[in-house]
């Protein structure tokens, strides 16, 4: 049975990961096909929007987006195409695992966990923001909801259980944002009692980020609101080897849109030497989001087995492969 998949082939680097990475789902064989759409620099030079209404309709046609990154114009457009996705399709839950790899420069080993992060609400969000017309005062509103609060809550403690994690820690800045972070805790625990088979302990955000730094294994499951989720899965990130590792999952209702979390790099756009994984593990998340589970643990374990051998990683990963040669190799041990 085939499943087509909406393919946005993004900006800078963008189209050289996706190449990559279509290269590798397609020797294993999994019944893909892709619908290719624009967003971005390349939607705008092509058709003078950012966000065309084609790459709309494909995505609510196929339910499920495979996106490398985009570059969003400053002074022009939307603040960001990502989070105008996220608001478009309502993707309440952006999922960041961080797992370590083998020959990375991360100063940790055997890190395992994932930050789940509330996706369309919150100070990230950006809702009334004003300037005073002196120029000496800005204001923006924060909004939580309770249903926001408790469908990702509940989103973190589902998967949990679906996927064998033991704990969720629940991150709030509920001692002194006493409504909006006081609100989330307060749902957090309600949706936490369902859930007996599930350890729950909470933590501010700011003890979290130190705690993350010094015994990182401590986390299993993190569950946190909008802007505290964007800082620290990027924090988490940074345990395992940096963005070039970091793949992200955006998930709603009616679609689900899967990345590379890092951005466009044009710097070395063009020159074959960008990192694919991201992009890859992105692609994990989505075979597993299409029932996929067993070809997706094939596609990790090629990647952990090709960078274990050292084999034609690019130079960000101390090889001086190519983003087409660390593909293959890839690609070689994850054929079906």
């Amino acid at each position: 049975m085939t499943q087509t998949i909406a393919v946005i082939r993004g900006d800078g680097i963008g189209p050289e990961i996706m190449d990559a990475t279509l290269q590798v789902l397609d020797a294993m064989d999994l019944g893909l096909q892709y619908d290719f759409v624009e967003a971005g620099l390349a939607a705008y030079e092509k058709c003078g929007e950012l966000l065309p209404a084609a790459t709309i309709d494909a995505i609510h046609r196929h339910r499920v987006a495979l996106k490398s990154p985009l570059t969003t114009p400053v002074g022009e457009g939307f603040s960001s195409i990502n989070v105008e996705l996220r608001k478009r399709f309502d993707l309440y839950a952006n999922v960041r695992p961080a797992i370590s790899f083998p020959n990375t420069k991360s100063r940790y080993e055997n890190i395992d966990l994932i930050t789940v992060r509330e996706n369309t609400e919150g100070a990230y969000i950006g809702e009334g923001q004003n300037l005073t017309a002196d120029g000496e005062t800005a204001t923006l509103t924060q909004r939580v909801t309770r249903r926001g609060s408790e469908r990702i809550v509940r989103y973190a403690f589902d998967m949990a259980r679906r996927i064998g994690r033991k704990k969720v820690t629940v991150v709030h800045k509920a001692n002194i944002l006493k409504s909006t972070s006081g609100l989330f805790l307060k749902v957090a625990r309600q949706v936490a009692a369902e859930y007996p088979d599930i350890q729950c302990n909470e933590m501010i955000v700011d003890n979290t980020c130190m705690q993350l730094v010094m015994r990182p294994e401590q986390f299993d499951v993190i569950v946190t609101t909008n802007l505290f989720g964007d800082i620290i899965s990027d924090l988490c990130a940074g345990l395992v080897g940096g963005l070039g590792l970091a793949p992200g999952a955006n998930i709603g209702t009616e679609a689900a849109i899967f990345e590379a979390v890092h951005g466009s790099a044009p710097d070395i756009a063009g020159k074959g030497i960008a990192n694919p994984v991201a992009l890859l593990l992105g692609s994990i998340q989505m075979l597993e989001h299409l029932g996929k589970v067993e070809q997706a643990a094939r596609l990790r374990q090629a990647i952990i087995d090709t960078m274990a051998a050292k084999d034609s990683l690019t130079p960000d990963l101390g090889g001086t492969g190519t983003t087409q040669s660390f593909a293959q190799a890839i690609a070689a041990r994850a054929r079906a």
